[in-house]
């Protein structure tokens, strides 16, 4: 009778290292279908003329020639609208420019006050004269167009969010610690709308964090605080930062972020677009972000509407070259449109 030859068994750390060996090649597969995928679907975003020189104010023009358009612009910068609507009456609540230089990784955000002087025609013939009313009578293009005639700079994307979208990210990021600058007591039953927070460092969830964002002042049966529309878009700035900083030291939560995005954001930029600035982004540093309000005085009258806001020319434009100027020469007064008494 000859040998009984025995049958080869694997140890089972072979078969282990076997099975890691094909999840492994299965993963890499994966990685780069997807990264495949992100190669194919980003697309670089369009960018704007720039404010039609018909659309300027002959009273805006100081001297000069119109609003020119073709000006050399930054290579790879963007600029964006940056608005949330004002939940009882539809204007906007919050107005503000961002722009991104994705070659200098370099960014600024600037708060315009709600109240700003815009000399807008309603679709009935007759006239309004705050630039958040742009918002309920011509929705964010439009409004989008009066910040660009405004400032003088192309607008090239607008990002409008909802205030469930906003609370639905500060969520997402766990919420946010910031400083309360004054105390804050108000109520508005037909909004739903109750704010009350004493000053000092706050831990803010969605919802506190929408109600800090929204105060204006105290109910008038309370002590009033000096809080001013400028203190109010600093706030804003400040906790947007914020958000922004959190957003971008968890990037394992994408996922969830853009699925915020897509249910609550609205804008004009396509996914791909979108996409394209993810890889720029992630290597983005908080510190290159400036910001800034458009300074003036909001105790105007303006053809009849009062406190109206009346942006200081020459300072607005200083900041408006130093922080949200995609052209590669400077703004000048001549492009502006910036209503005065």
């Amino acid at each position: 009778m000859g040998k009984r030859v025995q049958k080869y068994q694997p140890s089972r750390l072979f078969l282990l290292g076997r099975l890691l060996y094909r999840l492994l090649v299965v993963l890499s597969v994966l990685v780069v279908l997807l990264f495949c995928a992100y190669q194919l679907l980003r697309q670089k975003p369009g960018q704007a003329s720039g404010p039609a020189p018909s659309a300027v104010l002959p009273s805006a023009q100081p001297s000069g020639e119109l609003t020119p358009t073709g000006l050399e612009r930054k290579k790879d910068t963007w600029t964006f609208l940056l608005a949330a609507s004002d939940q009882a009456s539809g204007n906007a609540d919050t107005i503000m420019v961002g722009m991104y230089d994705t070659v200098n990784q370099k960014a600024g955000l600037v708060s315009i006050p709600r109240d700003t002087i815009y000399h807008g025609t309603r679709p009935d013939g007759g006239h309004y004269y705050k630039i958040n009313s742009t918002y309920a009578y011509y929705g964010a293009k439009g409004m989008q167009e009066a910040v660009s005639e405004l400032l003088g700079i192309p607008v090239d994307h607008y990002v409008t969010i909802d205030l469930a979208g906003f609370e639905a990210i500060v969520n997402a990021v766990d919420g946010v610690d910031f400083e309360i600058p004054v105390p804050m007591s108000y109520d508005d039953p037909t909004q739903d709308l109750h704010i009350h927070f004493q000053p000092g460092m706050t831990h803010l969830d969605g919802q506190e964090a929408m109600e800090v964002c929204r105060f204006r002042h105290n109910n008038f049966n309370e002590a009033q605080v000096a809080y001013t529309d400028v203190d109010r878009t600093r706030t804003q700035q400040e906790i947007l930062t914020l958000i922004a900083k959190k957003v971008l030291s968890q990037p394992q939560k994408v996922g969830e972020y853009v699925e915020i995005f897509s249910e609550y954001i609205d804008t004009d930029l396509s996914l791909g677009e979108m996409l394209w600035f993810v890889e720029p982004a992630l290597g983005f540093d908080l510190a290159n972000l400036s910001t800034a309000t458009l300074p003036g005085d909001g105790t105007v009258t303006y053809k009849g509407w009062t406190y109206c806001y009346q942006l200081e020319q020459e300072e607005s434009l200083a900041i408006i070259n130093e922080m949200i100027n995609p052209y590669t020469t400077p703004v000048t007064l001549d492009m502006v449109n910036m209503p005065q008494t």
